[in-house]
């Protein structure tokens, strides 16, 4: 019992608390804590084309670093999508402020979150993306912490479990979150034994305070108070509280 024990506080101490000590001196040496909003930069990133009418459906999942001391841990993630026929995009975010948690086109759809780029999470396009925006419109309108006092930077629910209630509801998306996407796995139901994120492989959740998920494309994951450890094979990378997903592949390999 007492190896068990010391083996579980160095896997703890090497797999989360070394890599996010590491990233906050990080964050804190190029002066991240000091970014207030005022002077963020939240203007597009031009990774999205002027929408036309004749342009196909577009599904979209982007995630950012937050700012100030919160960037040590977490990426805010936000959905964009366009019917084809629309003229506009429309941008979906949750935030931790106003009377109404649930933002549509708060933003720039492909916009600097506290002036860091946006990752593609998630790009999907043409059929595939027309017959999926129903759903997601559809799990949008359904959410439910909308409402006044329905967001919670930790454990959840906040702007990234929104985006996982998202994918949850429509898996076909095929998609999961960064492992810096705090809040990401946090559940109402407190525990959760199920489909992974991307509907990939299963996960098993505490409310989000600890867990692990295996899929192919989460990798293998170990989830403890909202941060994330683990290996992703296909990618040929690892995950690292605070660092994130760190591969030498960009996206997954094609299947045979």
């Amino acid at each position: 019992m007492r190896r068990l024990i010391l083996g579980a506080l160095v896997l703890v101490v090497v797999a989360f608390l070394m890599p996010l000590g590491s990233r906050a001196l990080y964050h804190w040496y190029n002066g991240a804590h000091d970014m207030p909003w005022s002077r963020a930069d939240w203007s597009s990133a031009a990774l999205l084309p002027e929408p036309r009418l004749d342009d196909p459906a577009l599904i979209r999942i982007y995630a950012a670093r937050t700012g100030r001391w919160r960037g040590v841990v977490a990426h805010h993630s936000w959905i964009v999508v366009k019917q084809a026929g629309d003229d506009a995009y429309t941008r979906y975010d949750k935030v931790g402020w106003g009377a109404r948690p649930l933002r549509v086109n708060g933003w720039a759809p492909d916009g600097r979150w506290f002036s860091h780029l946006p990752e593609t999470v998630l790009a999907l396009q043409g059929n595939e993306a027309e017959a999926l925006i129903p759903r997601i419109t559809a799990a949008v309108e359904s959410y439910p912490h909308a409402g006044a006092g329905g967001y919670r930077a930790w454990p959840g629910p906040n702007s990234n479990s929104f985006v996982a209630y998202i994918l949850e509801q429509v898996p076909e998306l095929g998609a999961a979150l960064p492992a810096t996407a705090l809040g990401r796995d946090w559940a109402q139901s407190g525990f959760v034994a199920g489909r992974s994120m991307s509907g990939t492989g299963i996960r098993v959740s505490l409310g989000g305070y600890a867990g692990f998920a295996i899929g192919l494309v989460e990798g293998v994951e170990l989830h403890l108070l909202g941060l994330v450890a683990g290996i992703d094979p296909l990618r040929l990378g690892i995950k690292l509280p605070g660092w994130g997903d760190l591969h030498l592949l960009r996206a997954y390999p094609a299947p045979d």
